[in-house]
């Protein structure tokens, strides 16, 4: 299970596309998150789940490989850990499906947007 290489809060990177997901990773990299990146809903739900770190974003697609879709996975992050700010990526159209405060992000989406999304989750994260 990937580990977070120290106690900043955390991006958690959810994209089953390699590219895809080394590319938000390095960008992310850059801000004042760490980032753990996972290929499925159900590695990122087991981030969650430890309690070990702080996630302050987590970035999801809505398609990914496994039982649990990106949108189900941002439903369920959005449930049970409501601080955490949910950026939700896909081609095409927003899911009506999403929580409400999850903002999507349509692909491919642009450097700075995620880079956005990450400096507004910092914020978030250090005034808790």
């Amino acid at each position: 299970m990937p580990q977070s290489p120290s106690d900043c809060p955390v991006a958690l990177v959810v994209e089953d596309d390699e590219a895809a997901r080394d590319l938000a990773s390095a960008l992310i990299e850059e801000t004042d998150l760490d980032v753990i990146a996972v290929s499925s809903a159900e590695d990122a739900l087991a981030v969650l789940e430890r309690g070990d770190v702080t996630v302050a974003m987590v970035v999801a697609d809505t398609r990914l490989a496994g039982k649990m879709d990106g949108a189900t996975l941002a439903r369920t992050v959005g449930d049970r850990w409501p601080q955490v700010r949910l950026v939700v990526t896909s081609e095409g159209k927003p899911r009506a499906d999403l929580p409400p405060r999850a903002v999507y992000m349509s692909k491919p989406w642009l450097p700075l947007d995620l880079l956005r999304q990450a400096e507004r989750a910092t914020l978030t994260a250090r005034a808790a």
